[in-house]
């Protein structure tokens, strides 16, 4: 770090980012005292608190550069950055970079026989993102993104392109020279990160850890659905049949049938028609409580609001119960009518 920033106070940080804002003051365009925080590790999974500090370091023009085999799923989502679903890391027999040059943009290509332990850049916002190196297959592995005021945060996902192993080999040691090229040489301190790269101390939760990682989010996920369906079909089966209960019948109104079919069947049609209007007034009685000595209109409102059935059809039955109260005598056909009526009533009333 002291090469590549000769002019920049090395520091060692062992803190959280969200202690930044009590440790770092917008600089207000002097590129002099802007910082950068450099983090490598082999995972970085910063929580929703730790993503805001960083943003909000970024925000005031300071550099955030990030070299991990796996970075966390939530700080890329924010970034509109994602990495292959299927795997977090390759193991290709031979590691294989190159960077861009920050002045020529000319492509500088670097290997070295050993595991490469890598992964790249499978989609962006290529708005804000910009590409500054690339894997052995042309996939990008190091990306920019800029933000207004001079900011910048740097994701790296070759790590070991930047170790000893790979350093050493040959002239690889251009290829940490034109990586850190990209960071401004006037920032005037450097913070070098312990949080990160020796694991994040004491408050760990296992539900953030599974949240924070796609693969196993997805997994919870789809394990608690699988448990709900299981729960709901299971519940369904064995749910116990429910009986269906009869209701209970009317055994009057089987009485006054019967008798209605014997006085029918003597032909006495006169007595018949003064049983059934006799058994319907009973019957407004008793279930609505409303008086029958005088069937005006009146009468059939009430009945009608209490009982719910039309009103148009109860007012035609009360209209023939008056007249056969006054003239008994009806035809067979006049009386299968008046029945029919009475029955409608008794079962939609």
């Amino acid at each position: 770090m002291k090469y590549v920033f000769p002019n920049s106070a090395i520091t060692i940080n062992r803190n959280s980012p969200t202690t930044f804002g009590f440790n770092y003051v917008s600089s207000g365009g002097n590129n002099s005292s802007r910082k950068a925080y450099i983090i490598f590790a082999p995972r970085v999974i910063p929580d929703k608190f730790e993503i805001n500090a960083l943003m909000n370091f970024v925000g005031d023009g300071n550099q955030v550069f990030i070299s991990a085999l796996y970075i966390g799923d939530s700080l890329l989502s924010y970034l509109k950055i994602h990495t292959p679903i299927d795997s977090s890391v390759e193991r290709d027999d031979a590691l294989t970079v190159s960077v861009y040059n920050p002045v020529t943009y000319d492509s500088l290509s670097f290997s070295y026989p050993g595991f490469s332990f890598d992964t790249y850049v499978s989609s962006m916002d290529t708005q804000y993102t910009t590409i500054l190196g690339r894997d052995g297959r042309g996939r990008p592995n190091f990306v920019k993104l800029g933000y207004k005021g001079g900011g910048a945060i740097y994701l790296h996902f070759a790590p070991l392109a930047l170790s000893n192993f790979f350093l050493l080999h040959k002239e690889n040691n251009a290829y940490y020279n034109s990586v850190f090229s990209n960071i401004p040489s006037t920032i005037s301190e450097v913070k070098w990160d312990d949080y990160f790269r020796n694991g994040k101390p004491s408050e760990f939760s296992e539900l953030e850890y599974i949240l924070s990682i796609r693969a196993l989010r997805w997994a919870f996920w789809l394990i608690l659905l699988l448990f709900a369906m299981i729960y709901l079909f299971e519940s369904k089966r064995r749910q116990k049949l429910i009986p269906i209960l009869q209701p209970l019948k009317n055994s009057s109104l089987d009485f006054v049938q019967t008798i209605g079919r014997l006085y029918y069947q003597q032909k006495d049609n006169g007595n018949l028609v003064a049983k059934m209007i006799t058994h319907f007034l009973d019957h407004v009685r008793v279930k609505y409580n409303l008086a029958t000595s005088v069937l005006d209109n009146d009468f059939v409102d009430r009945l009608s609001y209490k009982s719910g059935y039309n009103k148009t059809e109860l007012q035609e039955l009360v209209q023939e119960v008056k007249n056969y109260q006054l003239n008994p005598f009806c035809s067979d056909d006049e009386l299968i009518t008046l029945n029919k009526k009475m029955e409608a009533f008794y079962k939609q009333a």
